[in-house]
């Protein structure tokens, strides 16, 4: 069964709902990694990966930066690297 059968079927009579553009995959895309996403958005997420290979890719690096940053600790970063970082964020973040 195809992404979209299962939103189809978990539906019922209701209206589907639209489908996911890539920016929305992009703010969804933790939870889907954690399992968190409700079975509708989950559905909707997985229909869009059936047809956007850029958003496939992605996916499949947002994995490997998950499963590399879980292997470092702390204590492994250098005070000078770690410093630049947080000036990164705050930069970013525009504090």
């Amino acid at each position: 069964m195809s992404a979209f059968d299962r939103i189809r079927s978990g539906l019922g009579r209701g209206r589907a709902p639209p489908p996911l553009a890539c920016n929305e995959l992009v703010e969804l895309i933790t939870d889907y990694l954690e399992d968190a996403l409700p079975a509708t958005d989950r559905a909707r997420f997985d229909a869009h990966l059936e047809g956007c290979d850029g958003c496939r890719a992605y996916l499949e690096q947002m994995r490997r930066t998950s499963n590399l940053a879980g292997r470092l600790h702390e204590e492994a970063i250098p005070p000078e690297a770690s410093e630049r970082m947080l000036q990164a964020l705050r930069a970013w973040n525009g504090r």
